[in-house]
């Protein structure tokens, strides 16, 4: 199991696109097994493996959010989708809200700037 996992962190850290995970709940199922379980070999290690390729498909989704909010969809206008394969149930709940909430924010954003382009006053 060692090395399968330390396979997948390797692959993680290679790629800039998220890689397809060990399980769609990797993270839940070895938190419930690692903490059961006192006959893991090596739990400790598993533990940490399996901390790792959380925190660095962590970091891809944020930059992943980060690049499409700050990207356009080409000749000022805004991207109105993205697509971003293999990530987790949990994963996506980590970033509902943040996601979500920006997304509002950067709309109202847009619609204040087109008005006030839009308005004598402010030009």
């Amino acid at each position: 199991i060692n090395a399968e996992y330390g396979e997948k962190k390797a692959e993680e850290l290679e790629g800039h696109l998220f890689s397809k995970p060990l399980h769609p709940h990797f993270l839940e199922f070895s938190t419930i097994i690692l903490g059961i379980s006192s006959e893991v070999k090596d739990a400790d290690e598993v533990r940490t493996l399996i901390k790792d390729i959380w925190d660095v498909r962590a970091a891809k989704l944020r930059k992943s959010v980060n690049k499409m909010i700050n990207h356009d969809g080409g000749g000022g206008k805004p991207l109105t989708h993205v697509e971003i394969n293999n990530i987790t149930v949990l994963e996506l709940n980590t970033i509902r809200g943040f996601f979500t909430a920006s997304l509002d924010h950067l709309h109202n954003l847009r619609n204040h700037a087109e008005l006030c382009l839009n308005d004598p006053r402010y030009n």
